[in-house]
């Protein structure tokens, strides 16, 4: 049971580095990009939708979350290209160390600034 949760969790691995590839692939619809850097960007989120530290409700939602997300965008994207970019992320062309930092910075300054509007929108309720 073991060695199958850990290749789940291997493919979702190369499913994610494939969403990241087919995101930037000019063939991908824009809807499906946007959709495919949300369910990236909630994947290397460290801020969940239900805390970690929860039992069980805290991984359940990356557990749920994530593939249905995985599964909306695959239906959105071409086939053909959906294959590519599979086989390229499990041959392990996938985010580069830059592109890993990029994407770390961009998801961070988001919760800030979503963190800041909330705590401006608290302010301006309480007044």
């Amino acid at each position: 049971m073991l060695a199958t949760w850990r290749a789940r969790a291997r493919d979702l691995k190369c499913e994610m580095a494939a969403l990241y590839l087919a995101s930037r692939d000019p063939r991908v619809p824009w809807y499906a990009k946007a959709l495919a850097a949300c369910v990236v960007a909630y994947a290397l989120s460290p801020i969940d939708l239900i805390p970690d530290v929860i039992p069980v409700l805290g991984y359940l939602d990356d557990l749920v979350l994530v593939p249905l997300g995985v599964l909306a965008v695959r239906r959105m994207i071409p086939a053909t290209v959906w294959a590519e970019c599979r086989a390229r992320a499990s041959a392990g062309i996938g985010m580069t160390t830059s592109a890993r930092w990029v994407a770390t910075a961009i998801i961070i300054a988001t919760w800030i600034g979503l963190a800041f509007a909330g705590a401006r929108w608290l302010f301006r309720e309480s007044h």
